[in-house]
């Protein structure tokens, strides 16, 4: 592996120095992004660094989840991208929790209010529903609202065709192994069929998908034992219509349903035959909108309807434990944009309404929705300058208003400004300073573990940098960041008061790091990515690297075929050994660095009609352990096939 990266770096270097013919088919800079206002903007005219994982990306990653290509943004961490279906995925951003990560679905904001932190489960979504995806880094509190501290992911689903009816049928076969297990059976199976188009002043999208995933144990044996598989299986459902009522009035809405059962073992290194649970989710939604001279005004209103079943065993009581989880999340957002003084100004002023509520009926404890509940009520203003002369700012400020703390403020501001802009050469700096927070969870407030006088927790971040662009040959972008997390909101154990109660930590964290990606296309049919993130966390910094490198080389060999191969180093990672269950109590546990390496090819046929695919993953069957106690995917391939009529 070692001379593998050595080969990469090489490459790298080399495909630098390469002189190029490309086409001057305009700046990367210049693509439009809506999660940096909630408005369409110039990426050039921002003071953050946005990726955008585009639909061509997403294509050429067919038979890919979306936390496996989330995992590969620098400062991105997904905790289990590579465990067994049955395992939650923990986004990690910055050196963040999920809790301090806002995911965003076509800008409604998605989260879980059954679960202990609230946090959004990024198994619920299919990438094959995902037109692209925007990850917008640092505070965002003041646009977003509570968990918008690291970072925001939002994804936009797929639009309606053009054309009065279309349809996009696409099936994958593959394999479920471990590195210690060898099977050719297709045991990861996935279908799904989409429809759309558009009549006149009507347009539609339906979307429905299948997933079945068997083959492999979520824990890891530790002995000569075997342990039992956990399967996956999943359903999806997505229609989406808008309407077209006139140049200036839009009207779309949504209606969303995901269903997944599965079993999952007892801990770390335990194996279980019984555990099972199943969740299902709706959501709806609806999104009129206005444009006016000068200005566009819409609201987006939605309702979050989440129910959850577990059924776990209990080894002291030789029992099965049943429990209930149901909760509901409504989010009202009215937000307008005004521009002014020759659109060089736009003012973007919101009110943004919340309520969620909680019921759990379990063998240990009840939340009855009565008392656990909450609302917020946040009015928020942000103003954006675009120069004539390269300089772009931006300033906000948002009041949060909960039915339990209090008020709370925040705010930002940010600055870019363009070093050079010519027909072939962007270079602009930029800096930003903002704080945010993260108000408790319904179950951390009325649980019988609960606290109803928590504070949010707040975080306040710095962070300054350069993005660049040489024609279509480089791009690059560097960011140093620094956060500083306070009131982090923590479960407190049996030695230190108050015991067994969630609890606002007195301790202040800091967190700082480095996110450097370079994109280099010497020639059109050839292109290199390499993304760099180095991250420093003075406390509860459990899985996560302070040092990780992604490096992705496409390439088009011939017409309509993709070529791919992207290698992976993630350095070590450290889990706390409170209990001593690993080794000695109180001393970190080491995971020690890991490599990957992923193929992935494709090609279209008969007019792009018919795309062939197919990916193997970890080429040298690396055996490691992603999260300590739980099995990682081996060497498996996966098969596909997408018809588009």
């Amino acid at each position: 592996m070692k001379k593998l990266v050595g080969s990469i770096c090489v490459l790298a270097i080399g495909l630098i120095g390469t002189s190029t013919n490309a086409q001057e088919k305009g700046i990367e800079l210049d693509e439009v992004v809506i999660s940096a206002t909630k408005f369409n903007l110039k990426k050039e005219h921002t003071g953050k660094v946005i990726y955008v994982i585009s639909q061509k990306e997403i294509q050429n990653a067919a038979g890919k989840s979306v936390v496996a290509l989330l995992n590969n943004i620098p400062g991105v961490e997904i905790k289990g991208s590579n465990s067994n279906a049955s395992e939650i995925r923990g986004t990690y951003v910055r050196g963040g929790r999920s809790r301090q990560v806002l995911v965003l679905i076509d800008g409604v904001p998605v989260s879980d209010p059954t679960g202990v932190s609230q946090e959004y489960d990024l198994r619920m979504l299919s990438l094959n529903q995902i037109e692209s995806i925007e990850v917008l880094k640092g505070a965002s509190s003041t646009l977003y609202g509570s968990g918008a501290a690291t970072g925001v992911i939002n994804i936009l689903l797929k639009k309606a065709s053009k054309n009065e009816i279309s349809a996009v049928y696409e099936a994958t076969l593959g394999t479920h192994n471990s590195s210690e297990t060898n099977s050719v059976r297709l045991l990861d199976r996935n279908q799904n069929v989409s429809i759309s188009g558009t009549l006149n002043k009507l347009n539609y999208l339906a979307y429905f998908s299948v997933t079945g995933v068997d083959g492999m144990s979520a824990a890891k044996s530790n002995s000569n034992s075997s342990f039992s598989n956990d399967p996956f299986y999943s359903k999806s459902g997505l229609f989406k219509a808008g309407l077209q009522v006139s140049d200036d009035i839009k009207i779309e809405t949504f209606l969303n349903y995901d269903a997944f059962e599965y079993t999952y073992d007892a801990g770390a290194y335990t194996d279980s035959e019984i555990n099972n649970g199943e969740q299902k989710q709706v959501r709806f939604g609806i999104r009129p909108s206005l444009k006016y001279n000068g200005g566009e005004v819409y609201v987006l209103a939605s309702l979050n309807d989440l129910s959850r079943t577990l059924h776990s065993y209990n080894s002291y009581a030789k029992a099965i434990n049943t429990f209930g989880f149901k909760g509901k999340s409504i989010h009202v957002d009215v937000v307008n944009k005004l521009d002014f003084f020759e659109e060089k100004f736009q003012l973007i002023t919101g009110l943004n309404y919340q309520k969620h509520d909680n019921n759990t009926t379990s063998d240990f404890g009840n939340i009855n929705t009565d008392v656990a509940n909450f609302s917020t009520v946040d009015p928020y203003v942000s103003l954006v300058y675009v120069s004539d002369f390269g300089l772009n700012t931006s300033v906000g400020a948002r009041y949060n208003m909960h039915s339990e703390y209090g008020n709370h403020l925040v705010y930002d501001a940010s600055a870019s400004y363009g070093l050079l802009k010519n027909e072939t050469t962007v270079v602009k700096a930029l800096a930003t300073y903002g704080t945010s927070f993260i108000a408790p969870s319904i179950y951390q407030l009325f649980s019988e573990y609960g606290n109803v006088d928590l504070d949010p927790e707040t975080n306040k971040t710095l962070e300054v940098g350069v993005e660049a662009s040489y024609q279509q040959l480089v791009q690059l972008n560097a960011v140093y960041f620094n956060r500083t997390e306070e009131n982090a909101i923590v479960f407190k154990s049996l030695f230190t008061a108050p015991w067994g109660v969630y609890d606002n930590a007195a301790t202040t964290v800091k967190v700082s790091g480095i996110e450097t990606a370079i994109t280099v296309t010497p020639i059109e049919k050839v292109r290199l990515q390499i993304g760099y993130t180095y991250t420093n966390k003075d406390a509860n910094a459990d899985y996560i690297p302070k040092h990780k490198l992604t490096a992705n080389l496409e390439v088009i060999p011939f017409k309509n075929a993709v070529f791919s191969l992207l290698y992976k180093n993630v350095g070590e990672r450290t889990y706390f050994d409170q209990w001593g269950s690993f080794g000695t109590a109180g001393v970190d546990v080491v995971l020690p660095t890991y490599n990957l390496l992923d193929v992935n090819a494709n090609y279209k046929l008969l007019d792009e009609t018919v795309t062939v695919f197919a990916s193997m993953t970890n080429l040298f069957n690396e055996d490691y352990e992603e999260t300590l106690g739980y099995t990682t995917r081996g060497r498996n391939f996966k098969l596909g096939i997408r018809l588009q009529f």
